[in-house]
């Protein structure tokens, strides 16, 4: 047995779990019984995992209940978490572990089809997916088979898409996609492009794969060739810079595109042997093969932080401890997981790719006094994420040593050094941790702390007041902690201009919006430097930005080695909707009097579910708007049909009056009722909520209001608090909601 495993420690520790936690746990990660009762505690949740994965260690002539109880301490103490998946399905009937997936996309109609029932296999067991696209024709190129014409690449994205929307992720979540096209492919243009309506291919993260060339040639403002993905053939040339200001001014929109440097991708490339990396999983930071997954696993770095001699430092012997044990269950992971396909088993075992990440740098900086924007803040992370690399790739080079090199080592670049060989073909990732590190109570992945206070919105809808641990600790020391400051630190999130808080602790506890796009791409490039795989994150912009501070982030992004970029600036998503104009493509405007019914008028019924039964609205249109709204609600006594009847009514002489009908669902979604449901598609407040989202499926919204705890940006579907647009995602502090992990 090795010197990791040489004593077993008692999982005598019980996790300690607060009530908003424990919600999260019970909506997405406690089993249940067939009646839908949680039917396990944090503590059997743990013990499961630790069980299911430590059984893989017999193979390997090790105690498995030696290594069950380190895995579970490891756990319970919040030191390591793995990926989402592995939570929900270690030792239960589906066992599907792994979180990242990139299926390939082949230039045939069956080949297309047949890549759509996989992504639906893999979201239905808890995978999200990655496609390359530039392998499909062109659009209108000739199909010889039949004599047509082709759709091209965005067409089958949107086939993708409602694929993906039709299957629950094992019942606990939406299936994410993320969709990459090469910037020479000749229908680049129209896949920027794809997103700038809200409400198109939701369940895509986009991304343009360019090469150094492109970036060089845009950067010198020349001209590059598009070629057709079938023969290499050129077929049309595009000046680099307009494309690149195209890709800069959509990003700047809407936050899509994404950008991935697939040359620096496919450097890093462990095994060429087996071909070029073309995707990554939905966030960006695990390129991988056609066919290829991988199993995450982040290591809380705010456990980490201890005070020695009178000063805080970082404990790396305790960090070192974990990491081992870490590397060693992600390993485990892999012969425990039940991969949805063959192939994608074979590609798995054949590499056995881990990505350990961090989540808390945040909060261990708070930890150690050091601000995020800082030089000390980014020779930290370099420390910090190095010596993590460092231990990741010494643990599996011990596993090489225990169990044998992993099978394609030798279409590997280590091939020549068999005597130093490893286990893993990759070992470090830095993951999203949206939901992961509301359940370790520590800040995300390696972003800045998103508010310092902030309401958390629990399942049963009672709100309660949340106050950064470090930042509560520090205020009550210094003696400036007041409930009242509290409240309205969450008005913000952010204590910048508060001049009753002293200087030196406005200048440590930083959010993300107080940090500079630079910092966040340092800092980003920083964690990259030892990084096998790459880095989620998200170089968080004020609502201010330029398009040339967007082309600058990029740029930077490209010179400091960084494997790709996700921009997201403030309240983008929300403007993009009201990019249609006075004229209105939709139809004319209403003039401001009321307007006449005229005598027929078609329309549609959606049945929806509300606390006080089901509720049927109709809708009817008028040249393409809506023009009245009809609602009735079931079985729920005389009081509640009328004011259901009446709040039709009033919407409808609004419509007619000329009111914007997003305008309408920006006064009536949100708003809260005392029999809130959990229905599809998200948690209902209420009758008018039911309401406005079903004119909001319809029409889109405006999202120009500010939620439940002040900030400003797109609402949680489930509880209406605000997505946090970082690590290359979006996700709910409120409630755990998250489109990621």
């Amino acid at each position: 047995m090795t010197a990791t495993l040489a004593k077993s420690a008692k999982p005598a520790v019980a996790p300690e779990i607060s009530d908003s936690t424990l919600e999260v746990l019970k909506r997405r990660y406690l089993l249940k019984d067939e009646q839908g009762r949680v039917k396990e505690s944090p503590h059997d949740m743990f013990m499961r995992v630790a069980s299911h994965i430590a059984g893989a260690e017999k193979a390997y002539g090790n105690d498995p209940e030696t290594v069950r109880d380190q895995f579970y301490e490891i756990m319970a103490r919040f030191q390591f978490l793995p990926n989402s998946p592995t939570l929900m399905n270690a030792g239960n009937r589906l066992g599907q572990l792994a979180a990242c997936f990139v299926l390939p996309v082949e230039d045939s109609l069956s080949g297309i089809f047949e890549t759509v029932k996989n992504a639906a296999l893999i979201h239905k067991s808890g995978g999200g997916t990655g496609f390359a696209f530039s392998r499909l024709r062109p659009k209108d190129s000739r199909v010889g088979s039949t004599g047509g014409v082709a759709s091209g690449p965005v067409s089958f994205m949107k086939i993708f898409n409602i694929a993906t929307e039709q299957v629950k992720q094992g019942g606990t979540r939406r299936g994410a996609n993320m969709a990459i096209l090469r910037v020479d492919h000749p229908d680049i243009m129209e896949f920027i492009l794809c997103k700038q309506q809200g409400s198109d291919l939701n369940n895509f993260n986009i991304s343009v794969g360019v090469t150094d060339d492109f970036m060089e040639k845009a950067r010198l403002g020349l001209d590059y060739d598009l070629v057709d993905p079938r023969d290499n053939r050129k077929v049309a040339t595009l000046n680099a810079a307009d494309l690149f200001q195209a890709i800069v001014k959509q990003a700047w929109n809407n936050g899509d595109p994404g950008i991935i440097f697939l040359d620096r991708i496919n450097r890093d490339n462990p095994t060429p042997g087996l071909g070029e990396i073309e995707s990554t999983n939905p966030c960006g930071e695990q390129p991988l093969l056609p066919m290829e997954a991988c199993n995450l696993g982040s290591v809380n770095l705010a456990k980490f932080a201890v005070e020695k001699k009178g000063k805080p430092v970082v404990d790396y012997k305790a960090l070192g401890r974990t990491v081992r044990l870490a590397v060693r269950f992600l390993d485990d992971t892999i012969d425990k997981s039940v991969y949805p396909l063959e192939e994608i088993t074979a590609m798995v075992r054949g590499n056995r790719k881990i990505g350990l990440g961090v989540m808390g740098f945040a909060d261990l900086l708070f930890s150690l006094n050091i601000p995020y924007n800082s030089d000390r803040a980014v020779a930290m992370a370099e420390e910090v994420m190095g010596f993590v690399h460092k231990e990741a790739k010494k643990a599996s080079r011990a596993l090489a040593q225990e169990r044998g090199v992993f099978e394609n080592f030798d279409k590997s670049v280590f091939k020549d050094r068999k005597d130093q060989g490893f286990r893993n073909a990759t070992v470090t990732t830095i993951a999203p941790t949206g939901t992961l590190s509301i359940i370790a109570g520590t800040s995300s992945g390696i972003e800045p702390l998103f508010a310092l206070s902030f309401v958390r919105t629990i399942m049963d809808n009672d709100s309660f007041l949340e106050v950064n641990p470090s930042f509560l600790a520090v205020a009550k020391e210094r003696g400036f902690f007041s409930d009242e400051l509290m409240e309205r630190i969450a008005g913000t999130g952010t204590i910048q201009g508060m001049t009753e808080i002293p200087e030196d602790v406005r200048r440590v506890f930083v959010t993300a919006h107080d940090v500079s796009p630079s910092w966040h791409v340092r800092m980003q490039a920083a964690f990259q430097k030892y990084t096998d795989n790459a880095v989620s994150k998200t170089v968080n912009l004020p609502k201010d930005a330029t398009e040339q501070d967007v082309a600058e982030i990029y740029a930077t992004a490209f010179e400091l080695g960084c494997k790709g970029v996700t921009i997201y600036r403030d309240g983008s998503k929300a403007n993009q909707v009201l990019s249609i104009s006075g004229s209105d493509k939709a139809g004319k405007r209403f003039p401001k009097s009321v307007q006449d019914r005229p005598e027929t008028l078609e329309g549609f019924t959606t049945k929806i579910k509300t606390g006080l039964g089901q509720l049927y609205v109709t809708v009817t249109e008028f040249e393409g708007r809506p023009f009245e709204v009809f609602a009735t609600i079931g079985k729920s006594g005389k009081s509640t049909t009328a004011k259901t009847e009446a709040i039709g009514r009033l919407i409808s002489l609004s419509l007619r009056a000329g009111v914007d009908v997003r305008d309408v669902i920006e006064q009536i979604s949100g708003i809260g009722g005392e029999h809130a449901v959990f229905q599809k598609g998200g948690r209902v407040l209420s009758i008018p909520d039911a309401i406005g989202r079903v004119l909001e499926n319809r029409y889109g919204r405006n999202d120009k209001r500010v939620n439940n705890n002040g900030l400003k940006g797109d609402r949680c579907p489930e509880c209406s608090a605000a997505l946090s647009h970082e690590e290359g995602c979006m996700t709910c502090h409120g409630c755990g909601y998250t489109l990621c992990s």
